[in-house]
């Protein structure tokens, strides 16, 4: 039976793997949170390692609050930078499958079109700059590794947008969402289960892949979905804004092309399609 570590357990994404491995009995999960688990740690991770004999590697620890790494970017760095190159070290050498997210952030966002694997990166912020970091870690120091670029992502657990606009629309609130953002917000659960459906069908098409859901939108037109399908667009005041002041500079056009995904791995879900399935699933 082959064994799947899962680091950052208690994360967003992370309890999307724990959820979503139940599907899979055929596979020996271990979940480790961050204090079980300090990836930042090289003499943690070789403790670790040397006692359990792990197959695959799937890190969904991460710095993640893009306005607070203005401001802790070592910290930032530290987790989505040096804690991938100890990963990356120590899989090459325990002979682990490594899978390891990063962001549509690593582009500046001024492309027209979806930005594809290929195209030139440049991160406008210490978030992005720090993710694009560990995956240049990763790709220097082995081989068997999936490094996964996302964006948007959004579940029914931990801090996102998503459980955001339900709670205001609980608080009755006015909410004044921006238009200057186009990407496409991506179903934490879609990613989970693209990672799996990897795992168990043997692939070694290793490598760098973008996985997103389908389509685009604002965060404006996110939100609207969000309140329209779940029937509380009436329980708020919904405003769009041409401006939102954030700390952290964002790319204004971060979509991404799934060319590569589609062809290797088959279909991808469009993100309204995604959205109301986790909305029926909840109500």
């Amino acid at each position: 039976m082959k064994t799947i570590l899962v680091t950052g357990a208690n994360g967003q994404l992370g309890q999307c793997f724990h959820k979503q491995s139940k599907k899979y009995p055929n596979f020996k999960f271990l979940f480790c949170t961050s204090k079980e688990l300090d990836i930042t740690s090289r003499a943690d991770l070789q403790q670790f390692f040397g006692e359990h004999q792990i197959d695959f590697c799937i890190n969904t620890a991460a710095y993640t609050n893009v306005e607070q790494a203005e401001n802790e970017k070592d910290k930032a760095f530290l987790v989505n930078s040096e804690a991938a190159r100890n990963l990356a070290e120590i899989c090459k050498e325990y002979k682990a499958v490594l899978f390891h997210f990063s962001t549509d952030y690593v582009f500046n966002g001024q492309s027209k079109e979806p930005y594809k694997e290929t195209d030139e990166v440049d991160p406008i912020n210490v978030y992005g700059a720090s993710k694009l970091k560990g995956e240049k870690a990763i790709h220097s120091l082995m081989d068997n590794y999936f490094i996964l670029r996302t964006s948007w992502l959004y579940s029914e657990f931990g801090h996102n947008f998503f459980r955001t606009i339900l709670r205001k629309a609980e608080d009755k609130a006015e909410l004044n969402i921006t238009t200057s953002q186009i990407g496409t917000p991506t179903n934490a659960n879609d990613l989970a289960e693209f990672v799996f459906k990897i795992i168990n069908s043997g692939s070694q098409a290793f490598g760098l892949y973008h996985f997103s859901n389908e389509g685009e939108a604002t965060w404006y037109d996110f939100a609207e979905e969000i309140l329209k399908y779940s029937g509380k667009m009436d329980q708020v005041q919904l405003n769009k804004t041409g401006f939102f002041k954030t700390l952290a500079v964002r790319p204004e056009y971060s979509v991404l092309s799934k060319e590569m995904v589609i062809q290797q791995f088959g279909p991808v879900k469009h993100w309204k399609t995604s959205l109301h399935e986790l909305i029926d699933t909840i109500d």
